[in-house]
């Protein structure tokens, strides 16, 4: 039961947030006091969105009527319905990122222990596997991102789809095809499976966001790269519903079936809904303008030669770029917080505490994606007018902040705390971080742009690996009571190396900015 917490206590929210949201949109648009039915609807959340459906109109208010608390609530709220009314090609690119983001999570959870029990590896062996899946995907982006640019979203998309659901079926097959043992059949089977994962995914993820460039324009792109963001967390937390039941009834393998075949409604996804007429319609909304840019963009790819592709990518390669890479670089720091969620938090709430949190630390290790898909879309919606770079500075220095209040010791007041400030922080500044990438990519390098941004990801991952197990040992150790460790000092260092972050980013803005537009428009 304490395994679904997290899923009874998420679902609450998203509805809470449902009823609390849609009571006070109702009612403004009734004529009906927004703030009274805001209070209300906090209280008693569904029987007042059941009032507000059927209280007559009252009202027709104008646009002028509306306090500063409506615009408020209509701000947050239109995003959602601009999402269930866009075009048909962003659709398919979003509800492909949530199947795909269920399957992705979904097989990583269970991948150590699938290693363990069905391939026959001990720990330390099941671990570098899921080690070479999580930093091959990355080192992937950085090959493959290109491939986008190259033959276009939906080919792009639907190569990389295939890809990771051959990767899939050889995984799920694996146990009962061969011989478990480290390097035996089985495992060779298993990590041929990986491979084409891996090589599904380096193509997959850039293409998405280079999708979300090409189909929305300056004022709908910040909502579009943070439902994308959004809907990836809403992915990691959908198979803690899904898996459980199906993976009593069938085992690891059975629930690994599931993603195969979700797999399959991933490419059906895309073949129906991004098509090539979707796709126009798309772009023939956003002008005149942007349309015949677009088309000399394609017509300039497709007249060239392999050759001339090679030395076009080489001129512009971004590496070449030390704006871009001071950029990516600088994130490093505060992107340990990320790395510390499953290095160093687990461990954290198990051993510095007693009692509920420690009984229940899955909750709190768990509570991060969904309170990302509930607050992105919120908070991209406050602060979709602001220079993207300077909420990167902003949102950063909120992430980075609430680790020193770590650093006054282990609470459950302050942990709480620390979630809810880092992930208000996230999702402040992580979407922008996509964003800006995108902006940032000359003509026709939006995709390799995208996946060589994940670079810096790949060696934080691997970077705060080799110091977190040592800090846990000297400051978080396993075999002495709460009382005898000292994790302020931990998380008052780990707060150190994540605030060099905004400071990188405040100190070089006048840098970075220096002819951002004209770089953009070239």
């Amino acid at each position: 039961m304490n395994d679904l917490i997290i899923v009874f206590i998420g679902l609450g929210l998203i509805l809470y947030f449902f009823f609390v949201l849609a009571t006070s949109r109702n009612a403004i648009f009734k004529g009906y006091n927004g703030l009274i039915w805001f209070l209300l609807s906090l209280v008693i959340p569904p029987i007042a969105y059941v009032i507000i459906l059927t209280l007559p109109l009252k009202k027709e208010k104008s646009k002028e009527e509306y306090s500063a608390f409506d615009n408020i609530v209509l701000e947050l709220t239109q995003p959602f319905i601009d999402l269930a009314h866009t075009s048909r090609a962003l659709l398919g690119v979003n509800i492909s990122y949530v199947l795909e983001g269920l399957t992705y999570f979904g097989v990583l959870g269970l991948l150590a222990i699938y290693f363990n029990e069905f391939i026959g590896l001990n720990d330390i062996d099941a671990g570098r596997m899921v080690g070479v899946l999580t930093a091959g995907i990355t080192l992937a982006m950085l090959f493959l991102g290109a491939t986008v640019d190259w033959i276009g979203l939906r080919k792009s998309l639907l190569i990389a789809l295939s890809l990771m659901l051959v990767g899939r079926v050889f995984l799920t097959i694996a146990p009962s095809a061969g011989q478990p043992g480290l390097w035996n059949s089985a495992h060779s089977i298993a990590m041929l499976g990986i491979l084409f994962i891996i090589l599904g995914y380096g193509i997959y993820q850039p293409a998405c966001y280079a999708g979300v460039k090409q189909l929305t324009d300056e004022k709908t792109a910040a909502m579009g790269y943070a439902m994308l963001y959004a809907l990836m967390n809403l992915g990691g937390f959908l198979p803690g519903i899904i898996s459980p039941p199906v993976r009593k009834s069938f085992g690891i393998t059975g629930v690994y079936w599931v993603y195969v075949a979700l797999t399959v409604l991933g490419i059906a996804v895309v073949y129906f809904l991004i098509t090539k007429k979707a796709m126009n319609d798309a772009i023939s909304k956003k002008g005149e303008d942007f349309v015949k840019a677009q088309k000399e963009e394609n017509d300039e790819m497709a007249s060239m030669t392999t050759k001339e592709k090679m030395i076009f990518y080489f001129k512009n390669f971004p590496l070449r770029d030390l704006r871009f890479l001071y950029f990516i670089f600088i994130l490093i720091f505060v992107q340990t917080l990320f790395a510390h969620n499953w290095l160093t938090i687990p461990q954290y709430t198990s051993r510095a505490f007693e009692g509920f949190v420690s009984d229940n630390f899955e909750f709190f290790v768990n509570l991060n994606p969904i309170l990302i898909f509930i607050l992105t879309p919120m908070v991209a919606a406050l602060t979709a007018k602001k220079n993207a770079y300077d909420m990167m500075i902003i949102g950063t220095f909120v992430m980075a902040s609430p680790t020193f209040i770590l650093a006054l010791g282990p609470n459950i007041n302050t942990l709480i705390a620390y979630i809810l400030i880092m992930t208000i922080g996230e999702a402040m500044w992580q979407p922008r971080f996509l964003q800006w990438v995108a902006e940032i990519a000359p003509k026709n390098m939006t995709g390799i742009y995208m996946g060589i941004g994940q670079f810096p990801w790949f060696l934080t991952k691997v970077i705060t690996s080799l110091y977190s197990g040592w800090f846990l040992m000297k400051y978080c150790p396993a075999d002495k009571p709460p009382s005898e460790m000292n994790t302020e000092m931990m998380w008052f260092i780990y707060g150190l190396i994540a605030i060099v972050s905004p400071i990188g980013l405040l100190l070089a803005r006048k840098w970075m900015l220096k002819g951002f537009k004209v770089k953009h428009q070239e």
